[in-house]
């Protein structure tokens, strides 16, 4: 698949994960760039049991103008899963070429901390998408503590990285 276009039509984006993963704090990073780049953004997220590791779900939607901001099912252009446990259940959201992003694509053992794997895994979908990676980094140091940036910088180079890759052997 290649670079989403933006610019014309809707794009969506599903996160799912557990509670206690940062689905929230991703949808919020995402919804944050499309924002910060002159895009219509809607967003909405079902917390369910989300103190107790429940599943947590975050629809996010941009593009030039946006109505809703629920993603029906089949219609996700991207789905990102951060718990192995939620892909299967995620399935349901992607649309047919969408594009599914799960724990397995990034190497964890790479990470400075494993809970940086949530922006790891926004590293994987930036690639996909025509937004610029500095407005990703400014929105990932602006929704997290000082202390946690070097981390999640580099945990989102990593994906960026991993979703080039991915999105090259794809288009094989």
């Amino acid at each position: 698949m290649m670079e989403k276009d933006v610019s014309s039509g809707v794009t969506n984006v599903v996160i799912a994960g557990l509670g206690g993963q940062g689905v929230l704090k991703a949808s919020d990073i995402l919804a944050q760039v499309a924002f910060d780049e002159g895009l219509d953004v809607k967003k909405s997220e079902v917390h369910g049991m989300a103190q107790r590791g429940g599943s947590v779900t975050s629809d996010v939607r941009f593009g030039s103008e946006v109505f809703s901001p629920m993603v029906p099912a089949g219609e996700a252009d991207f789905v990102v899963v951060m718990a192995p446990e939620e892909v299967e259940g995620s399935k349901r959201y992607l649309k047919a070429g969408g594009v599914m992003i799960i724990p397995d694509d990034v190497p964890v053992t790479s990470l400075d901390s494993p809970r940086s794997l949530n922006v790891a895994l926004l590293g994987v979908l930036s690639a996909y998408l025509p937004l610029p990676e500095s407005s990703w980094l400014t929105a990932v140091k602006a929704s997290l503590a000082e202390k946690l940036h070097e981390a999640n910088v580099k945990a989102f180079s990593l994906g960026r990285s991993v979703g080039r890759e991915k999105q090259g052997s794809s288009a094989r």
